[in-house]
C-alpha cells in the first residue's frame, strides 16, 4: 500500500459552516475560562499501564496544587479500581471545598446509578452524561435513527434527575455531551441538548454544562469555532448553559481549536496537562493556560514550578514530556544557533536597562523565571553556536561579561573544541577553554608576587613590585600616565615586552562589598597580532595588573 496520487477518491474535505457575519475572528480572549482536567479519566484510559490508586492520588493532589477547580476523576462504572478511588476521595475528605469532582458515564441507567453511588456524600459534584450523535456513529456503530439517539439522551437525563433526588446532601451539577459533536449535524446536536435541558430545567444560577467535543479532530480549527458560535447563537436559554470545549489533537491543532472556540463564545476548556490522551492526545491545558499568560491574562493556573509538574506527570503517566513541548519541554527555552543566541543575549541586556517590567526578549515569548526555570539553560553551546552563546555561558556560569571584541576572539577557540568533540559543550568545557586561552591559573612565565603604586613629583604613576619570571623572583618598576601604562612600561623596560593597550574594561563579580573584580585588556603587538588578557582579584587594581600579565604570558 502506498499513498494515493489522488486522495480525493478516498477522502472528502470537511464542509464549511453556513455562518454569515461570524463574530469570533474579531474577538480577543480577555479572561481565563473555567478549566476541567480529564487527566484521571480521558488521559488515564489512554495509558499503556493505567494509573493505580497511588498514582491517581498523587496526580489529583498535583491538579489541586496548580489550581484546577474542576477535575474529572474517573469512570466509576468501568470497574472496581475506578469506583474505589473515587469513593476514597470522598470518604477521606481529600476533596477541597472549592473543587468540583466530576465523573463520566454513558447514558445507561445502571451505569448512571453506579456513578451516583461513587460520589454519594460529596459536598458537590458533576455527573457527566454522554452519547454519540454523529451520522457515522448512528449508522455504523449503533444502527439507529436520529429520534432513537435523542431518546437515549432524554432517558439518561431523566435518570440523572431522579438519582440526584435520592442524594440531596450533595449539590449536583450536570454535564451533557453530544459526543462526536464536531462531525455531527449542528441542528441535531442542538436538538439533543434542548431535549436534555427540557428535562433537567437548568437556570442561570444552576446552569447545565454542554460539552461540545471534537472527539476526533476532522477539520481546521476555524470550522470548529464556527460550530461553537453557531451552537451558542441558536441554543435557547443560552444563559442557563456553560459551553465546554473538549478538543482532540488528531490534526495537531487541538490547542488552536480550543482558543478559537473560546473566542466563539465557549466558557470552559477540558484537557490534560501536557496533552496526554488517546491517539494524538487531548488539548494541552499547560499550553492554553500559558498562552493566555503571555497575553497578559491571568490563567488562574499556577505553573511557577513547571519542572515539578513535569516530574509528577511523567511519573504518573509513564510518558515523557517531549523536549520541544511548548513551555514545558527541556529545550524550549534553549538556543543553539549563534544568531539566536546573540539576539537573546542582547535582549537580556536591554531588559536589564528597561524602566518597566514589560517582557521583550527575542525568541523568548515568556520569561523562563516565571516558570521556575533558570537562565543557565537558555543558551547552550554546540558546533552551531556563535560568540554570543559562548559569552552567555561564561557570564551565567562565572559572572564574566566579556567585551564584544573579546567574544569574537574567544569564540574561535570554543568553536575548535566543539568541532573536535562533535557534541554539546557544557559550562565546564567552556570554562576550561577560557582558563587555558587566557592563562588563568596554573604555572605561567610571568607571575605577580607583590606590587605597589606611587606617584612621582611630575604626576606620573610609578609601578613597583615583584614578578616571578620562570620561577625566579625579580624586582621591577616602571612609569606611566596611569596604572595600566606603568605596568606595560615595566614589562618593556624589564623584559623587552612591547604591549600597546588598545582597550580596557572592568566590572565587579557580584553585588556585595566583598565581590571580586574582573579586568580585560586588549593589546596590540609590534607584529600586528592582537592578544587579550584577563585578571580576576578581590581588588580591582590588582585585577588590572593581572590582566596585563595575562596578556604578557600569551606573547
Amino acid at each position: 500500500m502506498t499513498m494515493l496520487k489522488d486522495p480525493s477518491v478516498k477522502y472528502r474535505p470537511f464542509p464549511q459552516i453556513n455562518l454569515p457575519e461570524r463574530q469570533w475572528p474579531g474577538r480577543t480572549i480577555t479572561k481565563a475560562p473555567r478549566w476541567l482536567s480529564t487527566d484521571l479519566r480521558d488521559g488515564n484510559q489512554a495509558l499503556i499501564d493505567p494509573m493505580g490508586a497511588e498514582k491517581k492520588t498523587r496526580f489529583f493532589d498535583l491538579l489541586v496544587k496548580v489550581g484546577l477547580k474542576e477535575i474529572e476523576v474517573g469512570f466509576p462504572a468501568a470497574g472496581a479500581t475506578e469506583f474505589d478511588f473515587i469513593r476514597g476521595l470522598v470518604d477521606s475528605g481529600r476533596i477541597p471545598d472549592d473543587v468540583l469532582v466530576q465523573v463520566l458515564t454513558q447514558s445507561r441507567q445502571d451505569l448512571i446509578e453506579r456513578s451516583f453511588e461513587s460520589l454519594a456524600g460529596a459536598k458537590a459534584a458533576i455527573v457527566h452524561l454522554y452519547n454519540a450523535v454523529s451520522p457515522l456513529w448512528r449508522q455504523v456503530v449503533f444502527g439507529m435513527e436520529q429520534h432513537e439517539i435523542r431518546a437515549i439522551a432524554e432517558n439518561g437525563a431523566k435518570v440523572l434527575r431522579d438519582q440526584a433526588a435520592k442524594y440531596p446532601q450533595t449539590q449536583w451539577h450536570f454535564e451533557y455531551s453530544p459526543e462526536t459533536f464536531s462531525t455531527a449535524e449542528l441542528d441535531f446536536s442542538l436538538e439533543c441538548c434542548e431535549a436534555v435541558m427540557g428535562i433537567l430545567q437548568p437556570t442561570p444560577e444552576r446552569p447545565i454544562i454542554f460539552n461540545l467535543p471534537a472527539t476526533v479532530e476532522a477539520a481546521t480549527p476555524n470550522i470548529y469555532a464556527d460550530q461553537i458560535e453557531y451552537f451558542c447563537r441558536n441554543l435557547p436559554n443560552r444563559e442557563s448553559a456553560v459551553i465546554s470545549l473538549h478538543t482532540h489533537n488528531d490534526r495537531g491543532t487541538g490547542v488552536a481549536a480550543a482558543e478559537l472556540g473560546l473566542m466563539a463564545g465557549a466558557d470552559r476548556v477540558e484537557g490534560c496537562l501536557f496533552g496526554n490522551g488517546e491517539r494524538t492526545g487531548n488539548c494541552c491545558l499547560v499550553t492554553v493556560g500559558l498562552n493566555l499568560y503571555t497575553q497578559g491574562v491571568d490563567p488562574k493556573l499556577d505553573f511557577s514550578d513547571i519542572d515539578e509538574v513535569i516530574q509528577t506527570v511523567e511519573y504518573c503517566n509513564q510518558l515523557k514530556v517531549a523536549e520541544r513541548h511548548p513551555y514545558g519541554g527541556e529545550l524550549v527555552f534553549t538556543a543553539f544557533s549563534g544568531s539566536h543566541q546573540d539576539a537573546i543575549k542582547k535582549g537580556f541586556t536591554a531588559q536589564e536597562q528597561r524602566n518597566d517590567e514589560l517582557w521583550a526578549v527575542p525568541y523568548l515569548p515568556i520569561d523562563p523565571a516565571d516558570l521556575g526555570r533558570s537562565y543557565e539553560a537558555v543558551i547552550r553551546v554546540n558546533s552551531q553556536s556563535g560568540k554570543g552563546g559562548f559569552a552567555w555561558v561564561i557570564e551565567q556560569d562565572q559572572g564574566l561579561k566579556l567585551p564584544k571584541r573579546m567574544q569574537a576572539d574567544f569564540s574561535r577557540h570554543v568553536q575548535e573544541l566543539a568541532d573536535e568533540l562533535g557534541r554539546e559543550l557544557q559550562a565546564d568545557d567552556i570554562w576550561s577553554v577560557f582558563q587555558k586561552v587566557y592563562r588563568l591559573g596554573g604555572p605561567q612565565r610571568y607571575q605577580l608576587i607583590d606590587w605597589d603604586e606611587g606617584r612621582t613629583a611630575d604626576g606620573t604613576r610609578l609601578f613597583s613590585g615583584k614578578i616571578g619570571v620562570d620561577g625566579q623572583e625579580q624586582t621591577v618598576s616602571g612609569r606611566g600616565n596611569g596604572l595600566i601604562s606603568s605596568v606595560t612600561a615595566t614589562l618593556k623596560d624589564s623584559f623587552g615586552l612591547d604591549l600597546q593597550v588598545r582597550d580596557y574594561a572592568e566590572h565587579s563579580l557580584g553585588q556585595s562589598s566583598e565581590a571580586r573584580a574582573a579586568a580585560y585588556v586588549e593589546c596590540l603587538l609590534p607584529d600586528g597580532r592582537v592578544i587579550w588578557g584577563v585578571g580576576i582579584d578581590e581588588d580591582v587594581a590588582t585585577a588590572s595588573v593581572r590582566a596585563v600579565l595575562s596578556a604578557a604570558n600569551g606573547v
